[in-house]
């Protein structure tokens, strides 16, 4: 099992946009095969960082889904209204 931390840093006038296509993004992933969790959240202190984290079964399924049809097509928009670039990490379970 792997899990990814997907932070987002976005324009402040942009939020609602990047939640309604996290929303369709969520709605689909959550359907693929290998998918344990995904979604969406929200700092607490500063609302222009939205997170994605994600659980995967493996590093295989994450491949799957970053070739999937809704990413290549949902995540591309979403980077549109973005301040600068996702950090993203990927992890697996030492203890």
């Amino acid at each position: 099992m792997i899990k990814v931390v997907a932070k987002h840093y976005v324009f402040s006038d942009k939020i609602e946009e990047v939640i309604e296509l996290s929303k369709e993004l969520v709605a689909a992933t959550v359907k693929e095969e290998g998918c344990i969790s995904y979604g969406m959240y929200q700092d607490v202190k500063d609302s222009t960082i939205l997170t994605m984290l994600e659980e995967w079964e493996s590093v295989e399924a994450l491949k799957k889904h970053s070739e999937s049809e809704h990413f290549k097509t949902l995540v591309p928009k979403m980077a549109r209204f973005m301040e600068k670039p996702t950090e993203m990490n990927v992890y697996s379970k030492v203890i």
